[in-house]
């Protein structure tokens, strides 16, 4: 199965980012780790019931973040699915909650509703046929008829969309599925998660990642097999130089930068998100890779306190 795994973004305060994500988007907060690299701050994970591949969006929550700048070389948005007739409901609630958005628009023949989170992030829900018969997570009193699906997809903004194209068709298993207007867009065999479009903008003011950007975007290998085969075909046929493989605990990682200059990495499907936790009791606890663990209270210590009781199953 080709898509995207995840999608990892930057945010500032994290109780704020928790609650939009929970409360107002009504995903399931997943995961509460650390980021690997800087285990002073918070790695929150967000998905669907289990975290499956394709409804993945993570957040580094740096407080003092300088805000990003949309442009060349970033994610111009991230979207998520929702089923078609949902957009109204949606809509409803962003004017109920307080949520920035615009009015919905056509993208590909579907209704697409763009909007931010608090920290400016770039995100849309798109209307797709059949997505209710999609397995949902009904949180924050959503119900399954309108809930959020995981993801549709990104747009990435780059110089020249060529280079970028051929790594999504050669490498990460993606084909070309249309053209709109300025947008080209290539769509993998998962439904969640599984297109990607790109906007070739030669020329245009590039990007600055900080609070409310894309960190990165992860795409899925089923094994570490294919993931060494990805990786090997980067490195042969289209000159990139990815990384060694790193373990990231719920799934493992190269990363490379793709010729546009956005960060990409290939995560592993396994071991998914319930090697540490049981799915019921998701992101209820900190959960910390083994060579942090004798840090443990020095971490907690200077994590803010984030309130996650209330994300259990029954």
């Amino acid at each position: 199965m080709s898509g995207i795994h995840h999608v990892t973004a930057i945010s500032g305060n994290a109780t704020r980012n928790l609650d939009f994500y929970t409360q107002v988007l009504g995903l399931r907060f997943v995961k509460k780790t650390v980021n690997f690299d800087d285990p002073g701050t918070y790695h929150l994970y967000y998905g669907d019931r289990a975290g499956h591949p394709g409804t993945i969006l993570t957040f580094f929550p740096w407080e003092h973040a300088a805000a990003g700048r949309g442009g060349v070389g970033q994610a111009l948005q991230t979207t998520f699915r929702i089923p078609e007739n949902s957009i109204g409901y949606w809509t409803h609630r962003f004017v109920e909650k307080g949520v920035t958005h615009t009015a919905p628009e056509q993208r590909f023949g579907e209704s697409v509703l763009p909007f931010t989170d608090p920290d400016a992030m770039s995100l849309a829900l798109v209307g797709v046929a059949g997505a209710e018969s999609e397995a949902a997570w009904d949180g924050a009193g959503i119900s399954a008829e309108h809930a959020i699906r995981g993801f549709h997809g990104v747009t990435l903004m780059v110089d020249d969309g060529a280079a970028t194209a051929a790594v999504l068709r050669e490498v990460l298993g993606f084909r070309s599925a249309g053209q709109d207007g300025s947008l080209a867009r290539f769509a993998a065999t998962a439904a969640a998660g599984g297109l990607v479009d790109i906007r070739a903008a030669g020329g245009f003011l590039p990007g600055r990642q900080g609070r409310g950007s894309v960190h990165h975007i992860a795409f899925r290998a089923p094994d570490d097999a294919t993931q060494a085969a990805m990786a090997q075909k980067l490195v042969t046929d289209l000159r990139l130089r990815p990384t060694q493989q790193l373990d990231r605990k719920y799934f493992r990682s190269v990363y490379f930068r793709e010729p546009g200059g956005i960060l990409f990495e290939i995560a592993t499907d396994a071991p998914g998100f319930a090697v540490d936790e049981p799915v019921e009791t998701l992101g209820h606890d900190l959960k910390l890779p083994p060579f942090l663990e004798v840090w443990r209270k020095e971490i907690e210590a200077a994590l803010p306190e984030l309130n996650t009781a209330e994300n259990s199953v029954s």
